[in-house]
Formats: C-alpha cells, structure tokens, sequence
C-alpha cells in the first residue's frame, strides 16, 4: 500500500507530454500521422475512416463491413490473409465504433516491407466474397441473439436506446440486432465501403520503432493509390433529449434473481470546458473503487458487488450514467440509496480533501492508463484528430486539474448532478418489482426481454 501511494505522489507531482509526433496529407486526402517510439522493436500501424456506426444506415453495417476487410480481398482469400498476418508473428484487429471503423495490426519493426502491403490490401481491394458476408452477418446474429442471456449487457444495449431516442446515432447497437442484421446485404457492405473506405475519410496512424524520413515513403506508396472520395460531413451534435419529467423502461426476464439498474442524465462532449472538473467528480462519485456509490452500495451495505458512475465523453455529447445489480428484492432500497447519494453531491458537493485525493488518483493512473502502449496512443492521437483538439489537451492536463478548485468542483457538481429528468433501464422479474419501481418515472415502458433488439 505504502509503494502504491509513492508512485501516486510521484506521479501526481509529474507533468505528462505527448511524445512528439508528425502529421501531413497525401494528394488523395489521407493524414499520416507518425510517432516514433525506440523502447520496443515493434510498429502499430492503425488505418482510421471517419463515420463508422454514425454514417451506416442500418445498424450494424459498419461492424460488419469492418470484420469482413480479413476475409478476403481480390488477391487473397481469408485464410491466406489470416496465414499471411501469421507467418509474420503479426496481430491484425477490424472493428467499428460509435464514429470510426478501424483496421490495425503491429508488427516487428524489421518486417514493416512485408506488413504494409499486406495492410494496404485490405483497406483497398476487399472483395466481400458472398459465402464470406453470410457467414459474418450469422455469426454477428448469433452474437445479438446471445446477448440476451448476459442480463447486464442486454439492459445496456437497451439503455444506449432509451436514453438517447430512436433519432439519435448513438441510440443503435454498434454491432446490430436482431432487426437490423437481416436487413444487410452485400450490396449494401460494397456501398458504404465505397462511399466511406476512401482517402478523404482516411488517417493511418503509426507508432512504433521507425525513422519516420524511411517510413514515410513506406506508408506513403500503401496509402496513396486509395481514391479521394468524398469526405464525410459528421452530423451535427444533437444533444441528449432532456425532459422534465423522469421516463422509466422495465425490461422483464421473469427468471431473473437479480435487478440491473442504469441512471442516465445528460453530460457533456468531448473538448467541452468543464470536461476536466467534471472528470475529478465523477472519478469520486462513481468512477473509482473507492467512490461514493461503491462505498455506499457495496462496502457499506452490501447490496451489489460494485456501483459505478460513467461519464461519457465522445464527439457527441453522451451521458452521465449510474449503473449497478441487486437482488430482486433490495431493488428499490438499493435504486433509494443511489438516487440519494446523488442529490447529496448535488446539495453539498465534494470536501477539499476527496477533491486532492481525486487529483492525485487521476494524475497518478493517467500516463499508465493512456500513455504507455502504442494502441494507447494511438487512441488518444485519433482521439484528438476525430475532436480536432491538439496536443494540449495531454500537455495542459496536469495544470487543468490542479487548477480546478473546490468551488468549481462544486458548481459542477450541483450543474450536472441533478434529481430531476432522469432516465432509468431496469431489467429484472418484473412482477416482483414492478410496483415498487413505480414511484420513479411517472408513466413505465414495460417490454420483455424476448422483445430486445427486435422492431417494435
């Protein structure tokens, strides 16, 4: 315990930077952005095209069109692909998020002639081989139908739904449902990967043991033969729908011995003013072990084995959510516990001693959680690219936080932990704990789990 608490005052007494980097744009639009790093004999070249899951239209396309850039392209089958990534000790990742759909792979820094090509082939010659697009979208149902069965995880996918509205973006399964994944053909995969998989969409980031004047002609001859297209326009940022009024989704698996709870309200975006204050307290609220609602509704009570608060901080601004689970019959005394922890932060904020301690926690995790691994940057560098923020935002951090005062933690306590509007998922026997739950929302939506990801 004494070592832990060294290397957090160590580190907490430290300033971080972001390891220089360099960044220019091809002719046909694609960033390169390069960050040299000597410690390991390894390179992560990662290919990031805007859009992903907000410019599909239909849930799931992105996911899917990502997963089938390795199974085959106009040279190589999906064996000979994964064969080919294999025989050179190299990793090979595909996935799309909320807002970019990614290809990645690392290699052995002497092997970037080899690896490159191999990169460059799957970004521009898939071949969404028939067989291939089938055997993807069954297994992706497959995955949607099995969610089902993980409690926890089918009361998120229903919250991202309910607390956001069918119109917003983020209110969709990232990787589909049981609605949207029989919609998707392979016409459609060949349409958005036409329209988004395009050099005006296009940053590769590389990190790694390089020298970037012999690594840049490398990526370079990879990337520039990929069309221009046509850049994408993000949507404008919508907002979280507020209302006056809390709104409450019962979500009924009647063999259920345990409740799942999610407790949304509105947040902020990304590069918002008050991202920094509001990190420090929601890290004492929920965001840490060591937080309110996990001292209150597991350390003290007993209630669940762990509570949390997430604030989510994307392009769009997302949510401010209270999640946790409980025996079917400590719902309501537990759900009782967590609304009144909230408006205790609301009313009397945070003491200047947990708001030090918070600084500390956030400063000494930081450089291990974000800055160590070429993947960690790599996020952080796309991270500020999707958000055109620069690299302040890592080098400023450590003077951000120590200057936040109990005051502005405070009013940022009282401006975004409120007890009012609030959105509750919960996912349990419904007849068990339906009418204690009543008392919450004035007006249930009620759906059995069976319901889940398909159309209304």
């Amino acid at each position: 315990m004494r070592l832990i608490l060294l290397l957090l005052t160590i580190s907490a007494s430290a300033q971080v930077k972001l390891p220089p980097y360099s960044k220019q744009t091809l002719p046909n639009g694609t960033t390169l952005i390069l960050m040299p790093r000597a410690e390991l004999p390894l390179t992560t070249v990662t290919a990031v095209f805007r859009g992903g899951a907000e410019a599909e239209s239909v849930a799931g396309l992105a996911s899917v069109t990502a997963e089938l850039l390795e199974r085959g392209t106009a040279t190589q089958s999906a064996e000979q692909i994964a064969l080919a990534f294999d025989s050179l000790g190299a990793t090979l990742n595909t996935r799309a998020s909320d807002s970019t759909l990614t290809i990645a792979s690392e290699f052995l820094s002497r092997d970037t002639g080899r690896a490159l090509p191999l990169l460059a082939d799957l970004v521009q010659k898939p071949a969404f081989p028939e067989p291939e697009v089938k055997k993807v979208l069954a297994q992706f149902l497959d995955a949607a139908k099995s969610v089902k069965d993980d409690p926890q995880a089918a009361a998120g996918i229903a919250f991202r739904s309910f607390f956001y509205g069918p119109a917003h973006p983020s209110s969709r399964p990232v990787r589909g449902d049981e609605s949207s994944l029989p919609k998707i053909n392979r016409e459609m995969i060949q349409q958005f990967q036409r329209r988004m998989l395009v050099g005006r969409n296009l940053t590769v980031i590389a990190i790694g043991h390089f020298t970037p004047t012999e690594l840049l002609p490398q990526l370079t001859a990879a990337f520039s033969s990929l069309p221009a297209g046509e850049a994408y326009s993000p949507i404008a940022d919508p907002g979280v729908p507020r209302s006056a009024k809390p709104r409450l989704l019962l979500i009924d698996k009647p063999d259920a011995t345990q409740t799942y709870f999610f407790i949304g309200q509105a947040g902020i975006k990304r590069g918002h003013p008050d991202q920094v204050p509001l990190q420090l307290v929601n890290t004492l609220f929920g965001g840490r072990f060591t937080s309110m609602l996990n001292d209150e509704l597991r350390v003290n009570t007993g209630l669940t084995y762990g509570a949390n608060c997430q604030l989510t901080l994307n392009r769009l601004t997302g949510g401010i959510v209270i999640s946790s689970f409980t025996k079917t019959e400590t719902t309501e005394r537990t759900i009782d516990l967590a609304l009144n922890l909230l408006k205790k932060l609301n009313s009397t904020g945070v003491t200047s001693e947990a708001l030090k301690s918070s600084k500390a926690y956030t400063k000494g995790l930081f450089p291990a959680d974000r800055l160590e691994t070429n993947d960690q940057l790599t996020q952080v560098l796309t991270e500020l690219e999707l958000n055109g923020l620069n690299r302040g935002e890592i080098d400023d951090l450590f003077s951000k936080i120590d200057a936040v005062t109990p005051e502005r933690a405070n009013a940022i306590a009282k401006t975004y932990y409120r007890g009012e509007g609030l959105v509750f998922v919960l996912l349990g026997n419904a007849t068990k704990i339906r009418e204690a739950v009543k008392k919450y929302a004035p007006e249930v939506t009620e759906m059995p789990i069976a319901k889940l990801g398909m159309e209304p």
